[in-house]
């Protein structure tokens, strides 16, 4: 079964981005913070994260993204940030970070579903 892990604050994101990616054979976990996201992460494996950058607490997306990253046992597990913020150096730091991919929100749904498909397919962004 295909896990994916989503990492917000706001319970509503997580929801929304739940009932986008469902799907047969999927599971869709959730977690509202990054020391939460490390945590479930080395529990649960999941195949892929969707993360928000900017969370409450003394580990936000990026950090989350680079311990996770440099952890033999989930170096390779797929990682799109996810935020509202148009700040260019998110985009470079979350590179940095290994992040696989990048996404605004708000977001299409549509987008979304293809922007996850494309990266747990290892395929480039269109």
């Amino acid at each position: 079964m295909e896990k994916i892990l989503v990492v917000d604050n706001d319970k509503e994101v997580r929801e929304l981005v739940e009932v986008t990616l469902a799907a047969p054979g999927r599971r869709v976990l959730h977690a509202e913070s990054g020391k939460m996201a490390i945590e479930m992460t080395l529990d649960q494996k999941p195949d892929l994260i969707i993360m928000d950058i900017v969370m409450p607490g003394e580990i936000n997306g990026i950090e989350a993204t680079r311990f996770i990253k440099k952890r033999q046992e989930t170096k390779d597990v797929k990682i799109i940030l996810l935020t509202a913020k148009v700040d260019p150096s998110f985009k470079k730091q979350g590179a940095e970070a290994g992040a696989d991919n990048f996404f605004l929100k708000p977001f299409s749904p549509r987008e979304l579903k293809e922007k996850v498909e494309r990266t747990l397919n290892n395929f480039p962004d269109a």
